[in-house]
């Protein structure tokens, strides 16, 4: 009987941790494939204008590219930061700076999909921002801290031109959410004079 219970149990947790992989699984690949269809909403912007959806029922259209060469980084923004937007890419927190404008440009993505590579970032890293326009705006990573997510000012405008990059922390959290959010600031270049030129990087 108890070896019995002990197999029931065994076998249980072996579904759980199945079940747990195939929506890890699921949300990965929903990530990517959402990447793809907002490409080609960006490319058709490009070519006739105005903001077509990536997919038909979409409440959001894309508004920037966002790269970082040293970490073969290349995410389409979507408009908005609602954990629906979220799911399928990045997104410009709307009454912020737009991509491409002038003051804080702030953007947010989740930590286990679009946004775990800032965790590698570093001090001096480029970050290249295309508006809707086709124009690469240059920024330089300058810092890296873990604020209380309660924490609004870090998306004012300080009266310079700044990229902020926000996900969730800790990176290897089990549960998404939680009271911590990291934050890359980056300046955009030329905006500091300690600051090193930016490169003419492609996309």
């Amino acid at each position: 009987m108890k070896k019995r219970a002990l197999r029931v149990s065994a076998l249980l947790l072996a579904l759980v941790g199945l079940g747990q992989a195939a929506q890890a699984g699921y949300i990965h690949a929903k990530a990517v494939l959402a990447q793809v269809l907002i490409q080609r909403a960006w490319a058709e912007a490009g070519r006739s204008g105005g903001s077509p959806r990536p997919w038909p029922w979409a409440d959001t259209t894309p508004v920037a590219r966002l790269g970082v060469p040293a970490h073969r980084v290349d995410l389409m923004v979507l408009e908005g930061g609602s954990g629906r937007t979220l799911a399928f890419g990045p997104g410009h927190v709307t009454g912020t700076a737009r991509p491409g404008g002038h003051g804080n440009v702030v953007i947010g993505g989740h930590r286990d999909t679009h946004f775990r590579f800032l965790k590698d970032l570093r001090p001096g890293d480029l970050v290249l921002l295309q508006d809707p326009s086709g124009d690469r705006i240059g920024y330089v990573m300058t810092s890296a801290e873990v604020v209380d997510r309660e924490r609004s000012d870090v998306q004012r405008d300080f009266g310079d031109d700044r990229l902020t990059l926000i996900t969730c922390f800790p990176f290897d959290a089990v549960r998404p959410g939680g009271p911590e959010r990291y934050v890359v600031t980056a300046m955009r270049c030329g905006g500091l004079r300690h600051l090193p030129a930016c490169q003419p990087e492609q996309m």
